[in-house]
């Protein structure tokens, strides 16, 4: 082997602690927490070491309840009652944060370290102003409250958020997820920390937000030399932030090293795990099902010898039960890696689980939706639109929307948060009311607006899973409840026969028998969404509406809810309308893409073409927001594999404020001028028959746009390679200027 283990259980045998104490914005040596469980000390967390140096940002990855959050609320003294740190050291800045008193430790909280929690909503208090609540952060370090509040308004310009006079008068309430974010991250810079600990900042905010609080974290360390613990399951954000990152399973840190070095030649089987679950470029449901990991993680301090992740790992033997795996430490790249593996050259060899089934799905049928004659649609939409009142003035949240549903198909809705994708799918379930005019068919057959006005057929003809399975499922109800009144809702059946379909509907969910008589409350994230998809699923569902269905889930459970959702609509025909703000899911997942701003359709194609260009410049700029995957399941990290970030100016116009002509024009980084401003653009046909061959397939591809799409495609061809030369990267460095100039002798509607 080339990796020797330390003679110390700890990666840090060999690291002197002492110097960290001088260099590093953070050291935790052998860290070892317990909570107390049903009268019982169980560890969450077993000798965990790792350091921070000052203005390095350290990535902390893992499934759910894996301890990631447990590090964090140990470094900063947050642990619950019931939580005790049992052995180790951590050192903030130099300083030991359990010899410290009260007065002390309150000071370094002040001054020293600060924390941007996953929802900035529940970190801001909703009775209290922007400015009241970013001021108290200056005035906690000593500073006047006139001094405060004209600091207070340089950090808000500091995070870029614009009309900051405006936002220091608002609520939290009236301001965006971003704007939220924004804010947060403000208070928690205003003291200038050593470190800034940033705990999912990004989960639940869309491609652009996220790229654009992403880009301030990096550029605000850049400025202020702050050291950032990035703690996240969103492994590409990791691998665009991070110069260096932890693996942690189980409450162990079972590899580190320079992100680079981990996420391109792993050395542990669940860290190659994690990265294979990535629905990357290249992949589709149709082609292979997504790579997943077994089982789920031990209960806490139930696994007293032997490897911690054997009984998940495909490379496991008698070895890896008997003894424990020290730290190896091994030669790569960038530095050192260690992982705890005693078959870590072997790791990225791991078989794949994937290959345990069909890994090549049969090709579409004549008639299928994706061959080039379509089916006739089982659900359609015509000039669909609906208009909110807010303060008096109207807002016209989608607008005169049109598009069709073939059986069997996947269409995935993208755009920002507030572009209309939500309320789109309430007015096709008949949880909202369209405007007059609006058309919607069923199988052919009229659809009433409303749902309180649906037959019986074609209520359950139509299901939504929804984000968050908290929200949706009744905590006080059995599983069995909760599917058995859907069942006796949408079916005939009675009885025993209710009992019978439930086991066969639990079994095709994968829900295991022995959780029929739990509570949803007792249930882990991924078993809550299986039930939410057995419920939607009682009635024999034609189309279900998956909005954002695994947006809260680690790449491990998300990749098996993706599987699962593809393996039904194989076996039942059932057709998709797939909502998230992840565009690498989207694409694994769906066969054609519509693309919304501001309730207006500005392109729909299939998914690949959509992918690959041409496309809308808004488009252009979400795919530009979001890391590159490698199409092999891991990750590029490399600065150069990214698309140059396109940044959009503003926030979306509010309600009385809906731009004339095009839409994005205010935003538009590819601006021609008057026409923009002056006049709606038509859809046009972006397909290329000639590259295709399939004249028919290639209309589909449509863009409301005034350039022309042969100029659309150059310009975008060659802003790629732009990106790929050295243009592109994280934290901001691939920013370009994406104007589009055409020539004297060329007309906006050429080739349109």
């Amino acid at each position: 082997m080339n990796g020797a283990p330390p003679s110390q259980s700890s990666p840090f045998a060999a690291f002197d602690v002492s110097k960290s104490e001088r260099t590093d914005a953070l050291t935790i040596v052998g860290l070892t927490v317990t909570y107390r469980i049903r009268g019982r000390d169980r560890e969450v967390l077993q000798d965990v070491s790792l350091r921070v140096r000052r203005g390095e940002a350290y990535g902390l990855v893992g499934e759910s309840g894996c301890g990631k959050s447990t590090v964090a609320m140990a470094t900063l003294r947050y642990l619950p009652r019931d939580g005790k740190v049992k052995a180790g050291k951590i050192l903030i800045a130099g300083d030991d944060v359990h010899k410290l008193g009260a007065d002390a430790l309150r000071e370094l909280r002040a001054s020293t370290v600060s924390m941007v929690y996953q929802d900035p909503g529940r970190a801001l208090n909703p009775s209290l102003t922007v400015a009241r609540q970013v001021s108290e952060a200056f005035e906690a370090a000593g500073v006047a409250r006139d001094e405060a509040l004209r600091r207070t308004l340089e950090m808000l310009e500091r995070v870029r958020i614009a009309a900051p006079e405006r936002v220091m008068d608002s609520y939290p309430h009236q301001l965006s997820g971003g704007m939220q974010q924004r804010v947060v991250i403000a208070m928690a810079l205003a003291s200038n920390p050593a470190l800034l600990i940033l705990d999912e900042p990004t989960t639940g905010l869309d491609a652009t937000v996220e790229a654009e609080v992403l880009d301030l974290v990096a550029q605000l360390r850049a400025e202020l030399g702050t050291a950032v613990l990035f703690i996240s399951h969103n492994l590409a954000v990791i691998g665009r932030m991070c110069e260096r990152v932890g693996v942690l399973y189980a409450g162990k840190l079972v590899e580190e090293g320079a992100t680079a070095d981990v996420f391109t030649r792993p050395r542990h089987p669940y860290t190659v795990g994690l990265l294979r679950c990535l629905p990357s470029a290249g992949r589709s449901k149709d082609r292979e099902p997504l790579d997943t990991i077994a089982g789920g993680l031990p209960l806490p301090g139930s696994v007293t010898q032997g490897c911690i992740y054997a009984e998940r790992c495909r490379l496991a033997d008698e070895r890896c039960r008997r003894e424990a795996p020290p730290p190896y430490r091994l030669a790569a790249t960038h530095g050192d890696q260690m992982a705890r593996c005693h078959y870590h050259e072997r790791a990225i060899e791991l078989p794949r689980a994937a290959a345990e089934h069909s890994t090549e799905f049969p090709p579409a049928a004549a008639g299928d939706v994706r061959s080039s004659t379509r089916t006739a649609p089982v659900l359609r939409a015509r000039n669909l639109s609906k208009t909110f009142h807010v303060s008096g003035a109207p807002l016209r949240a989608v607008d005169d929307v049109s598009l069709e549903l073939a059986s069997g198909e996947t269409l995935g809705l993208v755009g920002e948060s507030g572009s209309g994708k939500t309320t789109l799918a309430r007015l096709l379930l008949g949880l909202t009311t369209p405007d007059a005019g609006s058309v919607l068919e069923l199988d052919g057959a009229p659809l009433a607006a409303r749902v309180t006005r649906r037959s019986d057929e074609q209520l359950k003809s139509l299901q939504i899973v929804f984000q968050n399975p908290d929200s949706a499922l009744n905590r006080a109800h059995s599983v069995k409840r909760l599917i058995g009144r859907a069942l006796a809702r949408f079916t005939a059946l009675r009885g025993d026969a209710i009992d019978e379909r439930l086991a066969t509907l639990s079994a095709d969910v994968r829900l295991p028998e022995r959780y029929l008589d739990a509570r949803s409350r007792q249930l882990s994230g991924g078993l809550k969404q299986r039930v939410a998809i057995a419920r939607a699923f009682a009635g024999e569902p034609r189309v279900v509406v998956c909005d954002e269905p695994t947006s809260s889930l680690d790449v491990s459970v998300q990749a098996a809810i993706l599987n699962l959702l593809a393996e039904l609509q194989r076996e039942r025909g059932v057709s998709y309308i797939f909502i998230s703000h992840d565009l690498h899911v989207v694409r694994y997942v769906s066969d054609r893409i519509a693309v919304l701003y501001l309730g207006r359709l500005l392109e729909i194609g299939p998914a690949a073409a959509v992918f690959d260009g041409p496309q809308h410049p808004y488009t252009e700029a979400l795919l530009s927001a979001v890391p590159t995957l490698h199409g092999d399941g891991m990750l590029d990290v490399r600065p150069d594999a990214q698309r140059a970030r396109i940044r959009l100016s503003g926030e979306l116009p509010g309600a009385g404020a809906m731009p004339s002509g095009c839409v994005f024009h205010t935003r538009c980084p590819r601006k021609l001028g008057a026409i923009c401003e002056q006049q709606d653009p038509p859809f046009v046909d972006a397909g290329d028959a000639g590259d295709s061959g399939d004249a028919a397939q290639a209309s589909v591809h449509r863009i409301r746009c005034h350039i022309p799409v042969a100029t659309l495609r150059e310009l975008q061809r060659a802003a790629r390679e732009h990106g790929n030369d050295g243009g592109g990267g994280g934290g901001g460095g691939g920013d370009r200027d994406t104007t589009n100039r055409l020539g004297p002798n060329d007309s906006p509607h050429d080739g349109g």
